[in-house]
């Protein structure tokens, strides 16, 4: 699937970029893995990290928003995994035109470059926050998706399709409650900020979003947007993993969060189908030919899938021990 084949990353110097070429070498013979970046220190610092694959290694400082850049980037490339993005919401709802210059000009421009050098598969990572969004990020995610999922119907006489993998934010991830609850325990705190006692999230780690997108790669036909099942945990359980018998207080929520994590809507149940580790929301649109993937089932009509009607669980031991498990990034 991946061997002998060309691999695009964009934003891959980001903890997902880092963690899926790691992952692509070790298992996988690629020809090649391009990163496409912004940020020059950072690919200085995975060129090291990376050394001894440097003959299968490329690296292109670039931006998303730059079309020429790009397509040069993209000569020979098969598949395409897009991560780049303007991802924080209080920065994104400042600087809305630069989130629209990256989340929804990038798209655009990936799309018609993927299309004009006849790349196989584009793959472009989405969030929860594209569901029903309530701030700028989310909202121009959303679009993104659109984009994505819409240019499987005018690829034309040419090969290449685009899928999307949806996923919630990842455990320990950068920005993420889990290092904001470290740095405070690290400094002495007794007390935990809560925004609301009820929220919950889901609980998915970066090797599993690695895997929901190599099946993404593997399996997309195009216009399928995949979604991993994951556990779901409350964030005052999570507290009371890292801190035990810590004092919580309610802080209130925060303008553009949510209280809990929406990976399927009830209207998006009309096209959505449930598979071992994952569930697929296929395109309702006219081009689509009714190609779903064998060994799905159709969901109930008026199925949602999120954080606070989940079927599976985490209790404050099992986050203390999955905690064991997980990188911090900081």
């Amino acid at each position: 699937m991946l061997n002998d084949k060309v691999i695009l990353i964009t934003g891959g110097t980001g903890s997902f970029g880092k963690k899926f070429t790691k992952r692509v070498l070790e298992q996988y013979n690629p020809k090649k893995i391009i990163i496409y970046s912004r940020d020059e220190y950072k690919q200085y610092l995975m060129q090291r990290q990376f050394q001894d694959y440097k003959e299968q290694m490329r690296y292109f400082l670039g931006d998303v928003r730059d079309k020429e850049r790009f397509a040069r980037a993209c000569d020979g490339v098969d598949i395409i995994v897009h991560a780049a993005a303007l991802k924080q919401v209080p920065a994104a709802e400042y600087n809305p035109l630069e989130a629209i210059k990256t989340n929804i000009d990038g798209a655009r421009n990936i799309v018609d470059v993927a299309i004009d050098k006849n790349v196989e598969k584009v793959v472009a990572l989405s969030t929860d926050k594209a569901v029903n969004p309530v701030n700028l990020y989310g909202a121009t995610k959303m679009v993104s998706d659109k984009l994505f999922i819409a240019a499987n119907a005018y690829v034309g006489a040419k090969n290449t399709n685009f899928s999307v993998v949806r996923y919630g934010n990842v455990s320990g991830s950068r920005g993420s409650v889990i290092p904001f609850f470290k740095t405070l325990i690290d400094e002495g705190a007794t007390k935990l900020p809560i925004t609301d006692m009820r929220m919950t999230r889901f609980w998915i780690t970066l090797d599993e979003a690695v895997d929901l997108v190599i099946k993404a790669i593997a399996e997309a036909r195009g216009g399928e947007l995949f979604i991993h099942k994951c556990p779901s945990f409350k964030v005052t359980d999570l507290a009371r993993a890292m801190l035990p018998d810590c004092e919580l207080e309610d802080v209130g929520i925060r303008p553009g969060e949510k209280l809990h994590e929406v990976m399927i809507t009830e209207e998006d149940s009309r096209s959505a189908y449930e598979y071992d580790d994952y569930y697929i929301i296929y395109p309702e649109l006219e081009w689509w030919d009714n190609l779903e993937i064998e060994g799905g089932k159709k969901v109930d009509d008026r199925f949602r899938y999120a954080s606070d009607n989940n079927s599976e669980w985490l209790t404050v031991e099992e986050i203390r021990e999955a905690l064991k498990h997980i990188d911090i990034v900081y």
